[in-house]
């Protein structure tokens, strides 16, 4: 597979989500698109590239143990991006 193949568009993305919230049952409050890439950003930027998607998978293990509503994703994701922002390491 060549990197060209494995990079979507942007509205291949909402045609993705839209492909996991069928899947999996999922209304469109429950995968949002937005705040993930949005954690994923600020998560990169402020720690490192690599911990991005780790980040994000946390993000939906503390949300769904919470109770796994919106509120609760929205909630983990706040708490991650905040400390995302005020990381220190060596870089």
């Amino acid at each position: 597979m060549t990197e060209q193949s494995r990079t979507l568009p942007p509205e291949a993305l909402d045609e993705w989500a839209a492909a996991l919230r069928e899947r999996f049952g999922l209304a469109p409050e429950d995968l949002p698109v937005a705040l993930i890439l949005e954690l994923a950003r600020d998560v990169a930027i402020g720690v490192a590239r690599p911990a991005a998607p780790f980040s994000a998978f946390a993000a939906g293990l503390v949300a769904g143990r919470a109770g796994g509503s919106p509120e609760d994703t929205t909630a983990a994701v706040k708490a991650i991006t905040e400390m995302a922002a005020t990381w220190e390491h060596e870089r």
